[in-house]
């Protein structure tokens, strides 16, 4: 089993990656292997609604990382998104990251458990925690909970760590992705029907 972390912040060792890798510690401490991926600092594409990735599988831009990130996503087992809150939302850079990833995924990232990190100075974690769970929760993946909202508080990576309660939420919800991806492994229940989609426009 595997667990893919995404790191949102432009930071590579920062806030952000210090309680990924409290996540990625409690799930190895489980026999999870972790992987965390960095999104970087260049520039990334918006998307532009071009619909080719619906036919490609993939997005049509190929120069920043989403097409890396979605074949990451859908080579593992449970996924962990983690980003800063700046304006009480998360990384633009990351989400834009996302948008595309999600669309472009065609339901290939459907039933894999997933969770979202948030790093905050000090406010607007519950705005960005939400916003990274709507990814989740419309693409038909379960969402691993821990015991709070997952937030780390902390300017630096210092102060991060003397975030002992911020931390306890990290490895319990390492704990609980690792229990979950062990039960859904050993269960024998077969995946959930799925309907086809039925858009409904409310403009006549």
């Amino acid at each position: 089993m595997k667990v893919i972390l995404i790191n949102g912040s432009p930071h590579e060792n920062g806030c952000t990656y210090t309680a990924l890798a409290e996540v990625a510690g409690a799930l190895e401490k489980n026999g999870v292997h972790t992987q965390i991926y960095h999104i970087g600092k260049k520039a990334v594409h918006g998307c532009i609604a071009c619909g080719r990735c619906q036919t490609k599988g993939m997005c049509a831009f190929d120069d920043d990382p989403a097409n890396e990130m979605l074949a990451l996503m859908q080579s593992a087992d449970g996924i962990v998104i983690g980003s800063p809150v700046y304006y009480a939302g998360p990384n633009g850079a990351l989400c834009a990251l996302l948008d595309r990833v999600f669309y472009a995924d065609n339901g290939s990232l459907a039933f894999k458990p997933a969770a979202a990190v948030v790093s905050a100075r000090r406010g607007g974690t519950t705005a960005a925690f939400d916003r990274l769970n709507k990814y989740f929760t419309m693409n038909r993946m379960p969402v691993v909970s821990s015991q709070y909202w997952n937030s780390v508080h902390g300017f630096t990576p210092e102060d991060v760590r003397q975030d002992k309660e911020g931390l306890q939420t990290m490895r319990t919800l390492g704990y609980n992705m690792a229990w979950m991806l062990k039960s859904i492994a050993d269960g024998a229940q077969p995946l959930p029907e799925i309907e086809p989609w039925l858009p409904t426009h409310f403009i006549q």
